[in-house]
């Protein structure tokens, strides 16, 4: 098949997408697809049809390293899709949404994919704009009784008066864990609601309950829940450089817990899913306190495919190898199209 892997954007975890992107790539290049992996933001500018791409820029290895800094946009404002990527894509049998946050993960490329025609990997447009809000998905959350965090939203750091601490402050539609933090105070609180500001989009800010105790994380791919990987930085929390950075996180796949546990993780995950009708695959984050209670943190609806993801661990460790849940992934995104 013809497939384009599409990478990059103007989003804050573009260097995550970028990694994921090459190894996707590399994986459908050994299942002996013609692969041409393309950043969203720059597009192609000396090439309007996959074809002409493909023979210009084929290559059998592509490489990239994500970089310890979050990047920034100030030179194209304005941009969100790069040249001519609408026109290749429609010319592929398929687009691997290699994606991670803005237009990417919130719906709106999905949407215009579905305008012009073109197929791509993974939910729907409704579906991913529900999952990566984080107020909607934490507001169906508890409308359908799965556990997660009590929150608040604020809009500035000023109204911050009825806030219980400890909190965790985080952008209301970004993910990585980019601009989220953990305060104990009210000047840290404040300081943390303006950092988050910076990463999002519609300067609403979510203001979580802290929950002490484990951090799990469970997949879906297709209708097949995926075994729970535990998460044990070696400081701190599961943040942007523990979770990309090598050796910082111990990841621990299957998850040693007790089997109820793990079975009522694999059954909020999959409902999860479903109640966000989420396809193809996604991966849901849980805390465990200490009491052993449940608690949904949120829903990746294009989970991370670096060499360090964890969808591809958990996939692995029932014996799916990467290249084999890089073909699933486009086989049962094609489903969506019969």
């Amino acid at each position: 098949m013809k497939v384009v892997v599409l990478a990059g954007g103007k989003s804050n975890e573009r260097e995550v997408s970028m990694t994921s992107g090459s190894k996707i790539a590399n994986a459908l290049i050994s299942r002996g697809h013609q692969v041409l992996l393309m950043d969203l933001l720059e597009g192609l500018s000396d090439c309007a049809d996959f074809d002409t791409a493909y023979e210009k820029y084929q290559t059998d290895h592509y490489d990239y390293q994500v970089s310890k800094k979050v990047p920034n946009f100030e030179d194209c404002p304005n941009k969100e899709i790069g040249d001519h990527v609408l026109e290749i894509c429609g010319g592929a049998d398929i687009t691997f949404f290699a994606l991670h946050g803005g237009i990417g993960e919130n719906g709106k490329l999905q949407a215009i994919f579905d305008i012009y025609g073109i197929k791509y990997t993974g939910s729907d447009y409704q579906s991913s704009l529900l999952a990566m809000d984080k107020l909607i998905a934490k507001e169906l959350m508890r409308f359908h009784e799965i556990p997660t965090a009590d929150w608040s939203v604020v809009y500035d750091a000023e109204k911050t008066d009825s806030i219980q601490l400890p909190a965790v402050v985080k952008p209301i539609d970004s993910g990585s864990s980019i601009g989220v933090s953990i305060v104990e105070d009210e000047q840290a609180l404040k300081t943390a609601i303006e950092e988050a500001i910076k990463y999002s989009n519609n300067s609403k800010i979510l203001i979580e309950e802290k929950i002490v105790g484990r951090e799990f994380s469970v997949g879906v791919l297709g209708e097949q829940v995926l075994p729970a990987i535990e998460l044990i930085p070696k400081s701190g929390f599961y943040d942007y450089q523990n979770k990309y950075q090598k050796g910082l996180t111990e990841e621990i796949v299957p998850a040693k817990i007790e089997d109820y546990l793990a079975e009522q993780m694999g059954q909020l995950a999959l409902k999860t899913h479903k109640m966000l009708d989420l396809s193809v695959c996604s991966r849901t984050d849980f805390i465990i306190d200490k009491y052993n209670n449940l608690f949904v943190i949120e829903v990746n609806s294009l989970p991370g495919m670096t060499p360090n993801s964890l969808l591809p661990q958990e996939a692995e460790a029932v014996g799916i190898e990467f290249e084999e849940l890089c073909e699933t992934i486009v086989q049962e995104s094609l489903k969506k199209y019969e």
